[in-house]
């Protein structure tokens, strides 16, 4: 039997394993592997197929309806006339509103996550007897296992 747990990068990992060995499981068929973190810069525009769940143009449409309504009621006064003015207003609210949100997140959110330091999972695989499969579950649950998976055969 095998089973297949996922761990935060983080000493509990070694307490696990520490553990495992105490209970009888041989070192040999106890497998670690750490997932690589990705390499290259994170999209800021969602494409069709991924979406990453923010949305660019929201203080955007905030700002445009504001300075529309400014726009339209300064325009009275003004030569071109309300319309005009509310859709000059309109279009200048939603450009400052998509660039604030553009720069935070490519510059501010960007500090965020050097600075949060995240870091992947890592794996660990135990071959073991069935008999054994309960006890070694119960262990890496108790050393703080995102999810273990049962193989059996």
């Amino acid at each position: 039997m095998q089973l297949f747990s996922t761990f935060e990068h983080a000493i509990f990992i070694e307490m696990a394993i520490s553990t495992l060995e105490k209970k009888g499981i041989k070192k040999e068929n106890i497998f670690v592997l750490p997932l690589d973190n990705q390499i290259g810069e994170r999209k800021v525009f969602d494409t069709i197929h991924r979406s990453d769940g923010t949305s660019l143009i929201d203080i955007g449409a905030a700002l445009s309806t504001a300075f529309a309504v400014i726009g339209a009621s300064i325009g009275f006064e003004l030569k071109l006339g309300p319309i005009y003015w509310g859709l000059i207003g309109a279009a200048v609210g939603f450009l400052i509103g998509f660039g604030i949100r553009l720069f935070t997140e490519i510059v501010i959110k960007k500090r965020k996550r050097l600075l949060k330091g995240i870091h992947s999972e890592v794996i660990v695989i135990v071959d073991c007897e069935e008999s054994q499969g309960e006890m070694v579950e119960n262990i890496l649950f108790s050393h703080y296992a995102l999810g273990v998976a049962k193989v059996k055969g």
